[in-house]
């Protein structure tokens, strides 16, 4: 069950003011008010942080471990758009609509998150152009990563897809081509559109011709420019 706590690394929002860039362009007493209408909560792996359809009042930030976002769609499928890091500020999409979560987030391992009041996040775009102006970049930021998921979904064939995923997992997630994988097979499936058995195939494939090595959920890219032309052919 999720918790609510403060830890060290959610004292107050003055100390993500140095995360945190779009927050670096509020005032002290900015930054006060946003930590007078905030909380943290622990959760622990699978646990949901937020469920597609509810309302949304708050908007999250990670500040300890990964999350998946997702969507559910027929049959309880899941299409998986990205995964969350800490200090990635979440929920916008809902923030001027209809005040409801368009998609769900669940913990891939322990985590810790902040929950900001939309109350408070909107009357600092308000009053502040600065501000305003960053929100509007990190919202156009997460459109252009969206049609590009979109292209690699619908245009290129699995193999191409499986490339596209393992570039993003570790270029945009692990920051490195040997990391310890928090997704499991149907996360990898559901990441890349496609079923289960067939992500397995793939990745055995590429293992077997030497493209990456998988050791349970160790993975390691051996041959990155392999994967790169297997993702510019599809």
């Amino acid at each position: 069950m999720a918790k609510f706590s403060k830890s060290d690394n959610c004292k107050n929002c003055l100390d993500c003011n140095m995360r945190i860039p779009m927050l670096s362009t509020l005032s002290r007493p900015e930054l006060i008010e946003l930590n007078e209408n905030r909380f943290e909560v622990k959760f622990k792996a699978g646990e949901t942080i937020f469920k597609q359809g509810t309302s949304a009042t708050h908007l999250l930030i990670l500040t300890t471990g990964l999350a998946k976002l997702y969507v559910e769609g027929v049959q309880d499928k899941q299409l998986i758009i990205r995964i969350i890091k800490p200090w990635e500020i979440i929920g916008q999409a809902s923030l001027y609509f209809d005040n409801r979560h368009h998609y769900s987030i669940a913990a891939l391992d322990n985590t810790t998150a902040c929950f900001i009041e939309i109350s408070a996040f909107k009357k600092a775009i308000q009053t502040n152009p600065l501000f305003a102006e960053e929100f509007i970049k990190n919202c156009t930021q997460k459109g252009i990563f969206s049609f590009e998921k979109m292209v690699s979904l619908s245009q290129k064939q699995m193999h191409g897809r499986i490339a596209d995923g393992l570039i993003y997992l570790s270029g945009k997630v692990y920051e490195d081509l040997n990391f310890d994988l928090h997704l499991s097979r149907q996360d990898v499936a559901d990441l890349t559109g496609m079923s289960k058995d067939s992500a397995i195939r793939i990745l055995k494939e590429f293992h077997n011709e030497g493209i990456i090595e998988l050791d349970g959920r160790k993975l390691k890219i051996l041959n990155y420019g392999q994967l790169e032309r297997i993702s510019e052919t599809g």
